[in-house]
């Protein structure tokens, strides 16, 4: 299937492994590109760019395809070193980064003088737009489904998804609630080329994270997610577990009057816990309404076969039936 977000990736599939903070490290994102999709691996997980570095070459270690690097710009007391992870990925051949959080324009000329493709992150078409206009080469556009950061909009992917095909003309992939070949079908009928997928590939064989998260996915429904964070404008979709519940209950009691410092045994460091060790209710971690579409662990080229395969049988079959 040939979009123009494969022509633009230089990938056989039109699906990308989204960024994720610890989970988007070089086992999977080889994994996602061997299996003829856009593996990405997540620098502020590495933190530093000799940590990022080594990702780096280890994923060359594992893949010969196109791979690509997310880099998340949020605002930071002790923000990372951005220069150096920038100029790492220059220096290592990076074909893709994936921005997201806020404005890549500072980053963007260096990029793409190193001809490195940039896909930014957006929940809103204004954003989208802004990206465009930026220069970025394609943007992701998130839907309120999406685990992680939807914006504060509220706009699901039906909506959002043809609104942005009116008004882009950069290519771009539908994120949030993709999981399988319906979904694909579906992005590229609203005008998407391509689907990012999160959620879902956390629920793989290859998957560098603790079986009990797995298992989390496995069980929840597309009614187990929460959002969080609202009343300080950094809302966030993650599974319902009991660190959600109990930042839920502070933010009820502390109304307008919240601050980042009240929920921090919440949200700070739980990463690692939950990821790596599998305590998946020491704190709150993305994931998406997906989540109810998830009944199984493949593998990664078992899942990414499936869903072109799906994709391919329901425009053969059941869309030349229609016409």
């Amino acid at each position: 299937m040939e979009t123009k977000i494969t022509q633009l990736l230089d990938i056989e599939h039109p699906i990308i492994q989204g960024g994720m903070h610890y989970v988007g490290f070089a086992e999977l994102a080889a994994a996602v590109s061997n299996a003829g999709g856009l593996g990405i691996i997540t620098a502020l997980t590495q933190g530093t760019p000799a940590k990022l570095e080594r990702e780096i070459v280890k994923c060359k270690t594992l893949t010969n395809k196109p791979f690509g690097v997310n880099l998340t710009f949020l605002p930071s007391l002790d923000p990372p070193d951005y220069a150096g992870l920038v100029d790492v990925i220059i220096k290592q051949d990076v074909k893709v980064v994936e921005t997201a959080g806020n404005n890549p324009q500072k980053w963007l000329p260096k990029l793409q003088e190193n001809n490195i493709k940039v896909i930014h992150k957006c929940t809103s078409v204004r954003h989208a737009l802004k990206a465009q206009e930026i220069g970025c080469d394609a943007v992701s556009v998130d839907g309120f489904e999406c685990g992680g950061h939807p914006g504060e909009d509220d706009i699901p992917n039906f909506i959002l998804l043809p609104r942005a095909a009116d008004e882009l003309t950069i290519p771009f992939v539908a994120s949030g609630g993709m999981a399988d070949g319906r979904s694909l079908v579906a992005a590229l009928a609203f005008g998407a080329e391509g689907i990012n997928l999160g959620t879902r590939f956390i629920a793989t064989q290859e998957a560098p994270v603790h079986d009990n998260v797995k298992e989390a996915l496995l069980a929840a429904t597309e009614l187990d997610t929460k959002l969080v964070m609202r009343p300080l404008r950094n809302t966030e979709r993650v599974l319902s577990n009991a660190a959600a519940e109990r930042l839920l209950e502070k933010e009820a009691a502390l109304g307008e009057n919240i601050k980042f410092q009240d929920i921090v045994p919440e949200v700070a460091g739980v990463y690692p816990k939950v990821m790596q060790e599998g305590q998946v209710d020491a704190g709150v971690w993305s994931c998406g309404m997906v989540a109810g579409l998830i009944n199984d662990l493949p593998t990664v080229k078992g899942l990414i076969d499936k869903i072109m395969q799906q994709a391919e049988l329901i425009i053969a079959d059941r869309l030349s039936a229609a016409s």
